[in-house]
């Protein structure tokens, strides 16, 4: 009887170990980040944003080899302010939403630079059309939360985007500035 009743205690301990997690888990704070793009329209700067993303993300600062992350964006979340032009952002033409719904970015390797610098290498997809970019980072901590950001360059017309009479670059630019802040949690210190 005795036996049976340390057992008891013993094994909910266990238990209780046994569900709590091994790590803290690295994740997105969405309310807290922002992937936002610029073009020029006949010349005059054009800023849109958008609003739902996710990622997957391996990170740890000993180990920049063996860092991964993949990102999905919501291409019908894309939107310039305004609604007639948001309006205009799924069709065909532009995003095609109704074929491609998603944009992807999977990375292949990540080279620390020093100082919270990196540069990631990876796969960049968008409406069916894929490149290999190098998309440098900053990364900075406050608290528990791990902030990156970053610029890279894409050319719209290499992923289709704007066809047919909107490939005209005198019209909307071929140069896209993409820039992204995103709010971390779950990474540890660096």
């Amino acid at each position: 009887m005795k036996f049976s009743a340390l057992l008891l205690p013993l094994a909910a301990s266990l238990f209780t170990l046994t569900a709590l997690p091994a790590a803290a888990q690295q994740k997105l704070l969405p309310a807290q980040s922002d992937i936002a793009f610029e073009f020029k329209q006949m010349g005059v700067p054009v800023q849109g944003h958008f609003k739902k993303f996710e990622a997957q993300i391996s990170f740890d600062a000993a180990k920049p080899a063996a860092n991964k992350v993949a990102f999905t964006v919501d291409m019908a979340s894309a939107t310039l302010g305004a609604p007639e032009t948001d309006a205009e952002l799924p069709k065909a033409v532009w995003f095609n939403t109704a074929k491609f719904a998603q944009a992807t970015f999977a990375s292949s390797s990540f080279k620390a630079l020093g100082g919270g610098k990196y540069e990631v290498a990876g796969k960049l997809n968008i409406k069916g059309q894929s490149q290999d970019i190098v998309v440098p980072l900053t990364m900075t901590q406050s608290g528990a939360t791990t902030t990156v950001t970053g610029l890279f360059p894409i050319k719209r017309l290499t992923f289709k985007i704007g066809e047919n009479e909107w490939a005209d670059t005198s019209l909307v630019a071929n140069d896209v500035q993409v820039k992204f802040k995103l709010a971390l949690s779950g990474i540890g210190k660096f």
